[in-house]
């Protein structure tokens, strides 16, 4: 490995590889101590290991106020945001299965941009997602046509908080008001700005509402291990009230091993984890989530800022957080050739489609070097205006190439291969 390529992974290392995201050292060591004290404790029963119990409702509460939810709200720690979408997406499948046994195919309603965990949740448990779309200038759903594809069918209705492709909140204000109007729960996946919105929103910043302020929203998905600074993987999924919870809860009484009953996906649930992010939540606190947010959306503002600054770009949409999607202000900038442009300057680009564009997630590790992500984004653009720099072969192209394929169903058969071929022995 040459010498530059070498300076550039470790600068890489330097920067990305803090155990919590925080880049608090005493931070990371308390959570490896909490975790370590409880690596070999399993919370599937919680009456051999009380203290998993206590850490665990805790953390619910924790997470419940924050989201302004009062004492009914109940919940449970998973593994991560999939495993709490997969959660709320079997409980409301089961509370139709009760309440309405004649649905017999069942349907959720969701913008486009829902995340594809919801999609794994679908095909895991036998659901169709309606998918709305989302229009090019604020990409958010058009509310007519959410309305009109909610039917007989319909057993939840989805949205986000916010969206991950363009950091953009839901109009989940008025989805939740269609909620209330049908008799249908709502579940906002607030697994990415979950643990960062409401304290942007007592910042002062304009945050639309989405959590239990809202009647129609019945349930909450939200990470600890992004702006939590928990480690991965830790996530909750808080519900309204006991009622609701009781659809996700297991429970099989003829096993011969005796009574059977388990309150999420995992059988086994690392005490470590629950542990570990407890600890977080404890150790951080209300002010010190409120100043981390402060320090981020003041670097997220001057990104913003600075790249519509910037010929041929634009920061696509309204993003209310920490973070946005970099987009193309004039149709003959290639995003993907910008992408390329960037990586060569030591830069991971998380490449995205329709439209081409680049997403940023802004963490504690991007407050040092924000001027110099600045620069990099005008020279790659610059090159790319002036016909320097196009796309290479390998990931943009690929990428580009399979983006234009019409038939998605090629496309899944493509990832499905690549995911098989990375993971052989």
């Amino acid at each position: 490995m040459d010498d530059d390529n070498f300076k550039i992974q470790e600068e890489a290392f330097d920067h990305f590889t803090e155990k919590s995201g925080l880049k608090d050292v005493d931070h990371d060591t308390l959570l490896q101590e909490f975790h370590h004290a409880f690596m070999h404790e399993n919370a599937l029963n919680p009456m051999f290991f009380p203290s998993l119990r206590r850490f665990e409702t805790e953390i619910i509460s924790m997470t419940a106020e924050m989201l302004n939810g009062d004492a009914d709200v109940v919940g449970s720690l998973t593994s991560g945001g999939t495993e709490s979408i997969l959660m709320a997406v079997k409980t409301y499948r089961d509370r139709a299965r009760k309440l309405y046994p004649h649905i017999k195919h069942p349907e959720m309603v969701a913008p486009i941009t829902i995340h594809p965990a919801f999609e794994k949740a679908a095909h895991y448990f036998d659901l169709t997602i309606k998918h709305i779309p989302v229009d090019n200038v604020q990409f958010r759903p058009n509310l007519a046509e959410y309305e009109k594809a909610i039917n007989n069918n319909t057993i939840v209705l989805l949205a986000s908080a916010p969206q991950y492709c363009h950091g953009v909140v839901d109009p989940i204000e008025e989805i939740a008001a269609m909620a209330t109007k049908r008799g249908l729960p709502m579940h906002v996946d607030a697994c990415f700005g979950g643990f960062m919105l409401p304290w942007v929103e007592k910042l002062g910043y304009p945050v639309p509402k989405f959590d239990f302020r809202l009647p129609g929203v019945t349930s909450i998905s939200a990470d600890v291990h992004k702006y939590g600074y928990a480690a991965k993987g830790a996530s909750v999924v808080v519900y309204r009230n006991e009622e609701i919870r009781k659809h996700q809860i297991f429970a099989y009484a003829d096993w011969p091993g005796g009574l059977f009953g388990s309150p999420s996906m995992a059988g086994t649930r690392p005490g470590g984890h629950i542990a570990g992010s407890w600890a977080a939540l404890k150790h951080i606190g209300q002010d010190g989530y409120l100043a981390k947010a402060k320090e981020l959306m003041e670097i997220t503002e001057k990104l913003k800022k600075g790249i519509n600054q910037i010929p041929g770009l634009r920061i696509l949409g309204n993003p209310s957080m920490t973070c946005f999607a970099i987009g193309a202000s004039q149709s003959s900038v290639d995003m993907l050739a910008v992408a390329d442009g960037m990586e060569e300057k030591g830069w991971k680009m998380e490449r995205q489609q329709f439209p081409a564009s680049l997403h940023c997630s802004v963490l504690p590790q991007h407050i040092g070097v924000a001027d110099q992500l600045l620069a990099d984004l005008k020279d790659s653009a610059d090159r790319v205006m002036r016909g320097e720099l196009k796309s290479k072969p390998g990931a943009s192209a690929m990428y580009g190439m399979l983006a234009k394929i019409p038939d998605k169903a090629l496309v899944n058969d493509v990832i499905v291969e690549f995911f098989s071929e990375i993971y052989k022995n």
